[in-house]
């Protein structure tokens, strides 16, 4: 399946920058089309087993192109068969850092989950603080939501995606709809980052050169949080619940309000 994605950040401090772009994204239904055994994602097996899980299970990836991948964000959708009915009972995010290529993959809970922040995924941002995540299950649409807790800074970032399904008819090659598209997503990701070092936003090293066990750190604060143990960390070579007033403030933005306005101009993309 071919989605028509409008992802939008926003950082509110220290400096106010946001932005959005739109991209494409596959919904794949790995029990139905495996991957090949070469891929660095999970099979289906795998994800069920992380997940603890039963039923089918999807992934929201950005193919590669032409020898390229770039994913900052992949998501597994884990499904529980009950009797005939399949039910979503937990999603597994794949968070890969640009240009270091670490990933983490962590267990949440879909309708709303924290997690101690466990990789550094920008010179920009400090190691200290949770993501809060919520994401809504796949049909015609769906949406994933990102926020960043910092103790000293609030909820200074928010990060969303919201995508669409498109019909199969209107999707003649899928290369061509695909073509390119990790590597615009690396422009953007530098052009960015420029952006913020213009805007003299302090640069952090990765903490892995001052604290190498920085990761088990943040296990160590992840497993102090009240909610979905969602901190059992897989690692690869990769406060509490979502508040209303972060949702709220996202509802009521213009950026937000464009969303499906940009979705539905597929010439853009």
């Amino acid at each position: 399946m071919e989605l028509l994605c409008v992802v939008w950040h926003e950082r509110r401090r220290p400096v106010h920058h946001s932005f959005k772009y739109n991209v494409r994204y596959a919904l794949i239904h790995l029990d139905v089309s495996p991957l090949s055994p070469s891929s660095n994602h999970l099979s289906a097996d795998e994800a069920r087993n992380l997940a603890g899980t039963t039923g089918p299970v999807f992934l929201l990836t950005i193919p590669p192109s032409v020898g390229y991948e770039q994913n900052p964000l992949s998501l597994y959708y884990c499904y529980d068969q009950e009797n005939s009915s399949t039910n979503l009972k937990k999603c597994i995010a794949e968070v890969t850092n640009t240009p270091w290529g670490e990933r983490v993959t962590f267990v949440f809970n879909p309708s709303s989950d924290v997690v101690a922040k466990v990789l550094h995924v920008s010179p920009f941002m400090d190691m200290q603080g949770s993501w809060k995540i919520k994401a809504t299950a796949p049909g015609n649409d769906l949406s994933v939501v990102i926020s960043v807790h910092h103790p000293d800074l609030g909820e200074h970032f928010c990060a969303v995606l919201r995508a669409q399904r498109v019909s199969t008819s209107k999707v003649a090659d899928k290369l061509f709809f695909f073509w390119l598209m990790p590597h615009k997503v690396a422009v953007w990701i530098y052009w960015h980052a420029l952006k913020l070092w213009w805007k003299s936003v302090s640069f952090v090293q990765h903490p892995r050169y001052n604290n190498p066990v920085y990761r088990e750190e943040a296990v160590s604060r992840d497993k102090k949080l009240n909610y979905c143990k969602a901190g059992d960390f897989e690692t690869s070579g990769k406060d509490r619940q979502l508040t209303q007033p972060c949702l709220a403030e996202l509802e009521e933005s213009e950026s937000v309000k464009l969303y499906k306005k940009d979705i539905g101009d597929k010439s853009r993309i």
